[in-house]
């Protein structure tokens, strides 16, 4: 399997994901079948079946994430060049056009978080601006078209 690339808030966000799973959400589907057993005739019983079926995704769901946290490598952006753009990287950038700014954080796709700010790393976007420079001028294909960002700044926290 290929490495995940987190960065330390990713990876612990995950974990929490990964507890709550093995813990709460185990629990509730556990009831789920309890209830849905208690009900008799399990050959004729949509609920029992609706319920396996969750246990089934569920348990997937549960694999994939101690898949994908087995292989993961936490990156550390004080380890990373400072003066220019990587993953973990949160820069205020500028479209040419419109003259909005925008606040961005480069995260691996699993940390996306657009609410936040935080996009990743593979969407056109972040690879157009991976590598920048504050001054620099990237010219990005998006699905709507073109878009030409100035990086301004690196916000530091």
């Amino acid at each position: 399997m290929e490495k995940t690339i987190l960065t330390r808030e990713g990876y612990d966000k995950l974990m929490e994901e990964l507890q709550y799973l093995k813990g709460k959400k185990r629990i509730e589907v556990a009831e789920q079948l309890n209830v849905a057993r208690s009900h008799g005739d399990l050959r004729e019983n949509a609920e029992y079946d609706a319920a396996k079926e969750a246990k089934k995704h569920l348990e997937t769901q549960i694999a994939k994430l101690e898949m994908k946290l087995s292989h993961a490598r936490i990156v550390d952006p004080s380890e990373l060049p400072q003066d220019k753009a990587y993953l973990g990287a949160k820069l205020e950038v500028q479209n040419m056009e419109s003259k909005d700014k925008f606040i961005y954080t480069l995260v691996a796709p699993d940390e996306v978080d657009f609410a936040a700010g935080k996009i990743s790393v593979t969407s056109p976007i972040g690879k157009g601006l991976l590598g920048k420079a504050p001054g620099d001028i990237t010219e990005i294909v998006i699905p709507a078209g073109k878009v030409k960002l100035e990086v301004l700044r690196f916000v530091r926290d």
